[in-house]
């Protein structure tokens, strides 16, 4: 139970008590549900069985008592685990290992951290249409309630650092919407490297929608560079933020 002792040593323990929902200590309590899921999610087959078979397993092998090897159990205790604990173990997680990275993994010694999004559909019930509907281009009762998320990811490690999650519509909760919740995850001389649809002015340097077309020939100084023209810089297409030539230009 690998996943078990990671989820109760001293640099999670703080957060998986934290974020634990309310239970009682019996045989799947939040901590080993959540061990077994990942266990489960690792695993090539990623049955319930499996999961319940090889928490059986090492329970024998430790001496404690036998259990059933009926999955109802285990799946009523997985359905009681948090969004908000799984985020939260997950962040810190990938916040540690990134910690960790050596240096020859970054590029010209910066830290470069994606940031991309994707949908998700979930079961109909009337709990997940209420927090989550599902597009108003769908007639009603055929369509399925959709989240959107939205991750920061360590380039060198792979890990997700932050991540930020919404319905797929509704204002505030586009890519760009989630994403400026995340703006935390980000240090002075961090490199955000993501794709076109991330064009805008408010965050950042982004290679330009195709849709959009900016002359910067024509355009205004662009702060601290006032002095070097868009064709010394060789920009072509892109979308430029003030504070970030600044912040490049000072480090």
């Amino acid at each position: 139970m690998d996943y078990f002792n990671a989820l109760t040593g001293p640099e999670l323990l703080e957060i998986t008590e934290a974020y634990s929902p309310e239970h009682r200590e019996r045989l799947y309590t939040p901590t080993v549900a959540l061990s077994m899921f990942m266990g489960q999610a690792m695993n090539a087959g990623g049955s319930c069985q499996y999961a319940v078979n090889a928490w059986a397993v090492w329970r024998a092998a430790e001496g404690l008592s036998e259990c059933s090897s009926r999955t109802g159990a285990y799946c009523k205790a997985r359905q009681r685990l948090t969004v908000r604990m799984v985020k939260e173990l997950t962040c810190k997680s990938g916040r540690m290992l990134s910690k960790r990275a050596a240096r020859s993994w970054l590029w010209q010694g910066r830290t470069v951290k994606l940031v991309d999004g994707t949908g998700i559909t979930m079961p109909d019930t009337e709990d997940n249409q209420r927090v989550f509907p599902q597009l108003s281009t769908q007639a009603a009762g055929v369509g399925f309630p959709i989240a959107r998320f939205v991750g920061v990811i360590c380039l060198a490690t792979g890990a997700v650092i932050d991540a930020a999650m919404g319905p797929f519509c509704g204002k505030g909760n586009s890519e760009l919407g989630l994403l400026r919740q995340l703006q935390g995850a980000f240090a002075r001389g961090d490199i955000m490297l993501g794709d076109a649809f991330y064009c805008n002015y408010f965050l950042v340097l982004f290679a330009q929608n195709g849709a959009r077309i900016t002359d910067f020939r024509r355009g205004q100084p662009l702060g601290v560079l006032s002095s070097m023209s868009a064709a010394r810089l060789r920009i072509s297409r892109v979308s430029c933020c003030p504070a970030f030539f600044s912040r490049f230009a000072e480090s």
